[in-house]
């Protein structure tokens, strides 16, 4: 069975004022993280760990940061967006695997309620989710949020079965169209065209 991996960065800084999301939780700290969405640095690695996996770009080609829709933005909309691509291309999560480093908060007590909910938001167990967490020990990045992840999955559907979406993928239009269906039901706003921005900077 063909087995494909996939990688994820994304970093973000502490911002005073602004609620701290994290592995899709809301979680009680002085400070949250700064971005054009939530600023959850773990979804965003995971999101682009799966979109690397079956080669469709990474966040910034279905979300662009320059687009207003997706100011605060859940970011568990980004990543749902990821599992169907993924599941559109024929393959399945096999397990993620991410690395957390901050200074703060502690990862440890709240590990498994993060695992708990990743797992609920891929469709996962959480046998098949690890969430570590590292400290910047000597890196003077006290006051930033990083997050590494590594995606494995596997084709489930044969390519001669599969109406591959890879293709469409490729198609600035097509690309809107996913973002307008997925904005109307989110919303249940009437689908808007968007003139096509191809900036790939991090959305957040």
């Amino acid at each position: 069975m063909e087995t494909r991996i996939g990688f994820g960065y994304d970093s973000h800084v502490f911002k005073p004022g602004v609620q701290l999301h994290l592995g899709g939780l809301k979680l009680e700290h002085p400070q949250g993280l700064a971005g054009h969405s939530d600023g959850d640095v773990l979804l965003h690695a995971v999101t682009d760990a799966l979109l690397g996996a079956v080669a469709a770009g990474d966040i910034g080609k279905f979300f662009p940061p320059s687009d207003p829709r997706w100011k605060n933005a859940d970011s568990a909309v980004f990543l749902g967006k990821a599992v169907d691509v993924l599941q559109h291309s024929g393959y399945r999560i096999v397990n993620i695997d991410t690395t957390l480093i901050l200074a703060a908060p502690k990862i440890g007590p709240i590990s498994d309620q993060m695992r708990a909910r990743l797992a609920d938001l891929l469709g996962l167990g959480t046998d098949q989710i690890s969430i570590k967490a590292k400290t910047p020990e000597g890196l003077n990045l006290d006051n930033v949020a990083q997050c590494h992840a590594v995606a494995l999955i596997e084709r489930v559907i044969e390519p001669e079965e599969l109406k591959s979406m890879s293709a469409g993928i490729e198609d600035q239009s097509h690309i809107e169209d996913v973002v307008d269906d997925l904005l109307s039901s989110i919303h249940d706003a009437p689908k808007k065209r968007v003139a096509p921005v191809y900036d790939t900077d991090d959305i957040t």
